[in-house]
């Protein structure tokens, strides 16, 4: 049974040359560009986003989503969104119905390109079964267990199993059976006729189905078997006429098995997969079972939790697609897996607010001001604007003022410190659009409190400078006690207290580090002109952040909001000097340790233009508007080379460091891992000094990144060559010679440390082989550590494995 692409030409592609594809593009793009070159495909692009409906889709699937249904916009093409609904224990309509609200949401349409995998089980089936015609697989009787045995380790080859012999007519006769019911779960699987010498494991004879009695939500008891997830992708894709799957890098060592199918089961011109980095975000989980966990057992509260990277989550936190979207396009597309600083997503989010969310004044935690000189019942209304200078929009509205108000309780302090500019006693603070007042008085309760606070006015000072000429520093912002709207805030801070819980300790849980501050709940006022917000509704509160009217509980009278971002980063401001806030993490640090301004570069946070700092990123545009070389640079990073904007951006920020990568890439030219090892390292040790006071120079970086791409040395071992550099300089492999620091490659050396970092981590070892799979990244770099950072990273994870399944 063949089948060949389902291609339509009413979908054909824009003409090469009204697209130019000679202009740099993500890896992705590029093989696109290749096929459309050669007509591989005649001119067809069809991609497919194919999520598995066993949770909500969250932050990592909307780069999916994006890179997708992007690369089928950019070249007319189309994209198909299919549930990978092969595992009826798991799945459910809800999840169908919240995936295909992401899908939207984002901004992208499948219109009737919507499928099932479930739609193509009896396709599905007869290509098992023209497998088992042609001789190229067999059911198996063996158990889960003897099944493991038999696939051997990576120093072994796998032996064949006693029922691979089995003749056409009995494995037809069986599998036929076990589609009809006849047989328990786990009595027999259907294997494919791999290579069990393989050094690529999945290729030792892999499963293709499994007996499975279970009602699925679309088919109900229809099906008593269902086929595994690498024999039904490849084959979904072609039977969708699918051109370019796209997949994260976990499936790489699936590609074998996903070409081993189309080999030999499909004509050409037929699918290829493709893999990219998946997301990961600090301060979070992505694992949908792990989010699933936080759900169940009541973490959170629900999918749509602000707190969760779910796309519900962020909707109900007030984000926007553009935000994400951006944020999707600015992390780019790689082949090397990395985590993303979530200082990265809330510039992204920000940025997009600026423009979006009117400026109003709201006081979260009220503090009582009696202006004793002001007429009682007097009001007056004074005019306040929407937007700030910096916006190009127009709007304003009437803000109450009256005898009684109410500021923010940190906006007074009886003993501050140096350099505080707000309310004391005998002090004076200047009311945004209002007057400037005086304490003169302060009101405790028995406790000994601050409870209200006795102040004058200027009348002369309303929207004006005193006239005696002194200077009033402060300026805060408040609401009238009397005509203000009392309003629920909810502040929303990162979920976990590391940045990545799944990296745990001995004998903890990734939900040991959950953020128990990660809500705040409080009883705030605002201005009447919010008075009758609708949900959803985003505003920025003057001084404290972005906020949005809660999707399912706010409503006008009720008002429920909650805080989407600050205006700054308060985890990383306190090594800046600002005023301290709850909730702060660890400025990231350089081997002095010193605040270390590269690390982040990637979290870049320009300040809110209400009279903040000027960012790193803002300073840049400066330079490149005064140079024009480096503002071709910044174009050319990313068309040419194919960098993010947030490589480009610091790279093209100044001649010498531009000059210095360069050099580097002119010696090895892997465009995004010279920018990584320039950014992540030199420009963390440099700080604010120029490049020109290295002991090397750029070349020598090209030298010391190579070694690490071609494998000579581990990352480890490269950043400790890179530490020598700084100091004393020299060449790169020398250095390697002389201190010994080439990569173990050597299976015999290796599997003595292996054995001995399990025997001392024997209860992660049960817990991984009871199903806890995920604490294979904990061997792995426990074992790498007890090397010196020499292992061969792919075959230590490879020997690991085996060590732990044994």
């Amino acid at each position: 049974m063949t089948v060949t692409a389902n291609t339509n030409p009413e979908n054909a592609v824009i003409a090469t040359s009204e697209r130019g594809f000679d202009e740099g593009v993500d890896f992705i793009r590029a093989v696109v560009n290749e096929d459309m070159r050669t007509g591989k495909y005649k001119g067809q692009v069809v991609t497919r986003f194919p999520p598995e409906p066993n949770g909500y889709p969250h932050i990592g699937h909307a780069k999916s989503i994006c890179l997708n249904f992007g690369i089928a916009r950019d070249y007319g093409g189309i994209c198909n969104l299919r549930m990978d609904d092969t595992n009826p224990a798991t799945e459910d309509e809800e999840y169908v119905r919240a995936l295909q609200d992401a899908v939207h949401w984002l901004g992208f349409e499948y219109g009737d390109h919507m499928y099932y995998a479930s739609d193509y089980f009896e396709q599905l089936y007869q290509f098992a079964e023209q497998l088992i015609l042609d001789g190229k697989a067999y059911v198996d009787s063996l158990n889960e267990e003897e099944i493991r045995t038999y696939r051997g380790t990576v120093k072994e080859a796998g032996r064949p199993s006693p029922y691979r012999e089995r003749s056409v007519a009995e494995n037809l006769d069986l599998f036929r059976r076990m589609r009809g019911g006849e047989f328990p779960d786990g009595a027999h699987v259907l294997r494919a006729k791999g290579n069990m010498a393989s050094a690529n494991m999945k290729l030792r004879d892999p499963l293709l189905y499994r007996i499975r009695h279970a009602s699925h939500y679309r088919t109900g008891d229809a099906w008593p078997i269902y086929p595994m997830y690498d024999f039904a992708h490849p084959l979904s894709d072609a039977i969708e006429g699918v051109t370019h799957s796209v997949c994260t890098l976990e499936f790489e060592n699936n590609r074998e098995i996903y070409d081993w199918l189309c080999d030999n089961l499909l004509e050409e011109p037929r699918p290829q997969q493709y893999e990219f980095a998946r997301l990961n975000l600090d301060y979070t989980v992505m694992s949908k079972r792990k989010l699933l966990q936080l759900v169940q057992e009541k973490h959170v509260r629900g999918w749509d939790d602000p707190r969760l990277p779910t796309i519900a989550g962020l909707q109900r936190r007030g984000v926007t697609p553009e935000a994400i979207r951006d944020f999707c396009e600015r992390i780019g597309v790689s082949k090397a897996n990395s985590r993303v600083d979530l200082a990265l997503l809330d510039h992204c989010i920000r940025d997009n607010l600026n423009t979006l969310a009117p400026r109003v004044m709201c006081v979260l935690r009220p503090l009582k001001v009696v202006i004793t000189n002001y007429p009682e019942g007097q009001r007056e209304e004074l005019d306040a604007s929407f937007w700030p200078r910096d916006v190009p929009k127009e709007g304003s509205r009437p803000v109450p003022f009256t005898r009684e108000i109410y500021i923010e309780q940190d906006d007074f302090m009886e003993q501050p410190p140096k350099g505080f500019h707000r309310l004391l006693p005998g002090g004076e603070v200047r009311l945004r659009y209002g007057y400037i007042i005086k304490c003169e008085e302060v009101i405790k309760d028995s406790t000994g409190q601050v409870v209200e606070l006795r102040c004058t006015y200027d009348p002369s000072t309303k929207g004006a400078a005193p006239a005696d000429g002194r200077k009033v520093k402060g300026t805060i912002h408040w609401v009238s006690a009397s005509a203000g709207v009392g309003v629920e805030i909810r502040l929303y801070d990162r979920l976990f207290t590391v940045p990545n819980p799944d990296e745990v300790d001995e004998g903890k849980s990734f939900v040991d580090y959950i953020n128990q501050a990660s809500l705040t709940v409080l009883q705030g006022v605002i201005e009447p002109s919010v008075a009758n917000a609708q949900p959803e509704e985003r505003f920025q509160f003057e001084r404290q952040g972005y906020f949005v009217a809660d999707r399912v509980e706010s409503k006008p009278g009720a008002l429920v909001f909650n805080r989407i971002v600050e205006l700054r980063d308060s985890w990383a401001k306190s090594s800046q000097g600002d005023e301290p806030t709850a909730g702060k993490a660890e400025a990231p640090t350089g081997r002095n340790g010193k605040v270390d301004k590269a690390e982040s570069a990637k979290g870049e946070i320009a300040k809110s233009s209400e009279g903040g700092k000027q960012s790193k990123s803002e300073a840049r545009d400066k330079i490149r508007a005064q140079e024009p070389a480096l503002a071709a640079r910044l174009q050319s990073y990313q068309t040419e080379l194919g960098l993010g904007f947030e490589d480009a951006d610091v790279l093209s920020g100044d001649l010498g460091l531009a000059a210095f990568y360069e050099a580097a890439l002119a010696t090895h030219p892997n465009a995004q891992t010279v920018a990584n090892w320039t950014r992540n390292e030199v420009l963390r040790d440099l700080k604010d000094n120029d490049v020109s006071s290295l002991p090397f120079d750029g070349t020598t970086l090209g030298k010391l990144v190579a070694l690490v791409d071609n494998n000579t040395i581990t990352a480890a071992a490269g950043k400790e060559v890179f530490a020598h550099l700084l100091v004393d300089g020299g060449d790169p492999a020398t250095i390697v010679a002389q201190k010994g620091l080439q990569q173990v490659s050597d299976p015999a050396q290796l599997q003595p440390i292996i054995a001995q970092v399990i025997a001392a981590n024997s209860a992660k070892a049960a817990q991984y082989r009871s199903g806890k799979t995920g604490l294979l990244g904990f061997f792995v770099g426990q074992a790498m550590r007890e090397s010196g950072g020499k292992a061969n990273p792919q075959l230590l994870q490879d020997l690991v494995r085996a060590a732990l399944d044994e």
